[in-house]
């Protein structure tokens, strides 16, 4: 594992903090069709452009950098992930980052 440049964990209330740096987000896939829509921890809606994977997705992935996607399955604990993501850009970040 990488950990020369980390990703920070973030839902969409938080990406304007990051504007131009490689994030991680979870979402939960509502379309996609060139670009994938999405609604993320925080209830808000995500819209990933990039090339994501042919492979068909699980109702909820983490998107690394609009890079690297990965399949988190049909059933996560989104308020638990929304809740790591404030701590991780909160009084933890120092853990994270």
């Amino acid at each position: 594992m990488d950990i020369s440049n980390p990703a920070a964990l973030v839902n969409a209330e938080l990406l304007h903090f990051y504007v131009g740096s490689r994030v991680r987000v979870v979402m939960q896939v509502v379309r996609s069709d060139g670009v994938v829509i999405g609604k993320s921890t925080d209830e808000k809606q995500l819209v990933v452009k990039g090339s994501p994977p042919p492979a068909p997705h699980t109702t909820y992935v983490e998107v690394y950098g609009a890079e690297i996607w990965t399949n988190f399955g049909d059933a996560i604990d989104m308020d638990s992930y929304n809740k790591l993501c404030q701590l991780a850009n909160g009084e933890f970040k120092h853990l994270f980052l």
